[in-house]
């Protein structure tokens, strides 16, 4: 799948060159990949591509069909998810061996395709959070696919989570994922909250952040509305006493990619977690499939098979 100029499809099927795996990395044959919010607005220039030639896809699962030459990670036929940089949507893709996680034979490659940036971002994000127990805790945004991971993690967690979802048939599985309370505008908010989790920007961030208990903390992980935020510091000062907005960058932790979807896997397949998957649909819909998450209609996770 290659990013396209036209401005009708954001990207076409077309033939790229089989992947050269570094030594450190398998080469995995794609059964199923998802499509990310992040990723169309890198086909957009919103976002930095990073490198010449950039093709996305950082969800996939499938099957091994090259080991990695130092010899670490999985061998050939084995069945995995991984969390590669980039190019993932393609029929076969090479991941660094820290970034791929064995699956059992319970979890299916649509499911499992639909956890590593929605899921691991949803796992940093609790950590960065700090003790969920007993505390209320505001989530913006929450009818995404790390919202669905974050509503059902933080209320197992002993958390009374808020959810905020543009409709209530957008956000009804919220509820049934454990949220406490769903509004479908950051205003109705009543608060205080011990956590804020914002992900919309625009005029969501500071009127989350009005709702904010004393010495609670913001966690800024997202700009889906790609509305510029403004904060006005006279008026923060004057809010919550010793009140906290932290910076989150999911990339950035001491626990690698492979080991946090180990974790979600595990949970997965323990029936503790239940990805929320929205549309389900063969590759080359792709560029359908985008056009509706730019449109918001679809709720949780978009998962394209490669058949």
């Amino acid at each position: 799948m290659l990013p396209n100029p036209a401005a009708d499809k954001p990207v076409v099927l077309g033939e790229a060159a089989e992947p050269e795996p570094a030594a450190d990395e398998v080469v995995v044959a794609v059964e199923a990949y998802s499509v990310n919010r992040g990723e169309t607005f890198q086909l957009d220039g919103a976002l930095d591509r990073r490198w010449p030639g950039w093709r996305p896809g950082k969800d996939v699962a499938g099957t091994v069909v090259r080991a990695a030459a130092d010899g670490t990670g999985p061998a050939p036929g084995t069945r995995v998810v991984a969390h590669p940089p980039a190019y993932g949507w393609a029929e076969r893709v090479t991941v660094p061996t820290s970034s791929v996680a064995e699956l059992p034979d319970s979890v299916d490659a649509v499911t499992a395709a639909a956890l590593p940036l929605a899921g691991i971002t949803a796992l940093r994000l609790l950590r960065a959070a700090g003790p969920l127990a007993g505390r209320r805790v505001l989530l913006t945004g929450a009818s995404g696919g790390v919202g669905h991971y974050v509503t059902e993690l933080a209320a197992a967690s002993g958390a009374q989570v808020t959810a905020v979802s543009a409709t209530e048939e957008r956000g009804a599985r919220l509820l049934e994922l454990g949220a406490t309370d769903l509004l479908t505008s950051v205003n109705d908010a009543t608060g205080p909250y011990d956590i804020v989790l914002e992900s919309v920007g625009g005029d969501s961030l500071p009127a989350a952040l009005a709702h904010l208990a004393p010495g609670g903390l913001l966690v800024w992980f997202g700009q889906a509305s790609r509305t510029p935020v403004t904060l006005d510091f006279f008026g923060f000062f004057k809010g919550p006493d010793q009140a906290a907005i932290r910076h989150f960058d999911y990339t950035v932790s001491d626990v690698t990619y492979g080991r946090d979807l180990a974790a979600l896997v595990r949970l997965v397949a323990g029936g503790r977690l239940h990805p929320e998957i929205g549309t389900v649909l063969d590759w080359s819909r792709t560029a359908d499939v985008i056009t509706d998450l730019r449109a918001r209609r679809i709720r949780g996770n978009a998962v394209l098979t490669v058949g």
